[in-house]
């Protein structure tokens, strides 16, 4: 196969890199996780500030192409909460999801969105592209399912009674925020940067 190219992936979660390689397998290109010391100041108000901050950071430390994706759940009952404080609503994946259901159990209306702002910048952290994607569906009222990480257990996508963490690796990367937005970026680097 040609050379691929190479861009790094602002996370410390090796389960988000494993998950973006999953979904842009053949595309010639192949995300690896930023240099040692890689701790940004996730201060923004939105998710595509939080998304510029890492992929700005993650670019000038490793002097190479970035990408970075802000997500989170935005619950319609709770103002959109968690949102960006989704990764920092409780201490662990579990009390996170528990805390969720405890401040739905009196709401009838369960309606959720998963975002992702997914930010890619050129070496010295200019932005070449940011784009969004968004999965609908509602909190399911109990957890189900193993695959996946955070509100996967609880999240029951429009048009399919499972929860996300019940469904396959390949069905969850074909229609995941994650993958809706990481799609939009792959197809500009082919067009523009390879």
């Amino acid at each position: 196969m040609e050379n691929k190219i190479k861009i790094v992936f602002a996370t410390g979660n090796p389960h988000k890199l494993q998950e973006i390689n999953e979904i842009s397998k053949g595309s010639g290109i192949e995300f690896i996780l930023p240099p040692e010391g890689f701790d940004p100041d996730e201060n923004g108000e939105t998710f595509e500030e939080n998304s510029y901050i890492k992929a700005k950071e993650a670019a000038v430390l490793s002097k190479n192409i970035a990408l970075a994706d802000d997500s989170g759940l935005c619950v319609e009952a709770l103002n959109g909460n968690p949102g960006i404080h989704s990764a920092r609503y409780a201490a662990t994946p579990q009390a996170r999801i528990d805390k969720l259901l405890m401040n739905l159990a009196q709401q009838t209306n369960r309606r959720a969105q998963f975002v992702c702002v997914m930010t890619l910048v050129d070496k010295n952290g200019k932005v070449l592209t940011q784009q969004k994607g968004v999965c609908n569906g509602v909190i399911a009222k109990t957890q189900s399912g193993t695959n996946g990480f955070g509100y996967d257990p609880v999240f029951v996508v429009d048009g399919y009674d499972i929860t996300m963490a019940d469904m396959s690796e390949d069905l969850k990367n074909q229609i995941s925020h994650r993958s809706r937005a990481l799609n939009k970026i792959i197809s500009y680097i082919n067009s523009t940067l390879l």
